[in-house]
């Protein structure tokens, strides 16, 4: 938005909202909802969500779904929006920076988020390159990413990505803190048929694979060996 430029406020219908089609973070009905519940019946939304138009009518929340709920569960029908024109990249892009902040994201919702961002800034820099030669920032994408959310560097990132690559129900186990970060970077790497075998051994088991079986299982899926 050009410096000075103000951004209209408008009251838009909730049934008029839709969600950012790859939202990476959960919207439960927690303590934390009910307390923005609360807020909202006593003081109104503070803050105004973001949404873009969609085609067909309507407008896709980009920053606001946490809010949206919360006026749901007030019994309100509208709330304040900023209505602003963004495309896919830069949406995705405002999707994550307006929630990353938040306190207790789970490993799950932010290896999503940083997936989503990470490719929403090699896209930029690929259509970037179309009339640039400088390549440098598509290339180190992952490294601003980790200087913007204090990730200790862009390996952590791309750590991180990895985890998207484990079937749900190992990913929430991660996020159950029931299985390891380490360890799940490590699973990550098997095929999915492999990490359902895995998940069935452990469910007989009643055991999590500690680091050093999760890097031998990893090993094993490698070379072809790992079999039920």
């Amino acid at each position: 938005m050009p410096a000075g430029k103000t951004e209209n406020i408008k009251q838009v219908r909730l049934s008029q909202l839709f969600p950012f089609e790859r939202h990476p973070f959960k919207v439960n009905n927690d303590t934390k909802m009910q307390e923005t519940v609360e807020s909202i019946k006593q003081y109104g939304v503070l803050s105004p969500a973001i949404a873009r138009p969609l085609p067909d009518g309507g407008y896709e929340l980009v920053s606001g779904h946490r809010r949206k709920r919360a006026c749901e569960l007030a019994g309100l029908e509208t709330m304040p929006v900023i209505v602003r024109e963004l495309d896919d990249d830069a949406a995705a892009i405002l999707v994550v920076d307006s929630n990353l902040q938040r306190e207790g994201l789970l490993p799950s919702e932010r290896a999503f988020a940083y997936r989503l961002k990470l490719e929403a800034m090699q896209h930029q820099g690929q259509r970037k390159d179309l009339t640039s030669v400088q390549v440098e920032p598509k290339l180190r994408a992952r490294d601003v990413i980790a200087q913007e959310v204090g990730e200790s560097s862009g390996v952590q990132v791309q750590r991180y990505v990895r985890l998207t690559e484990l079937i749900p129900p190992l990913l929430d186990m991660v996020d159950e803190r029931k299985i390891a970060f380490n360890p799940a970077y490590e699973l990550s790497f098997l095929k999915q048929d492999e990490q359902r075998l895995l998940l069935d051994a452990m469910d007989s088991e009643q055991a999590t694979p500690s680091l050093s079986q999760a890097q031998r299982l990893k090993q094993f899926s490698q070379r072809g060996e790992l079999t039920a």
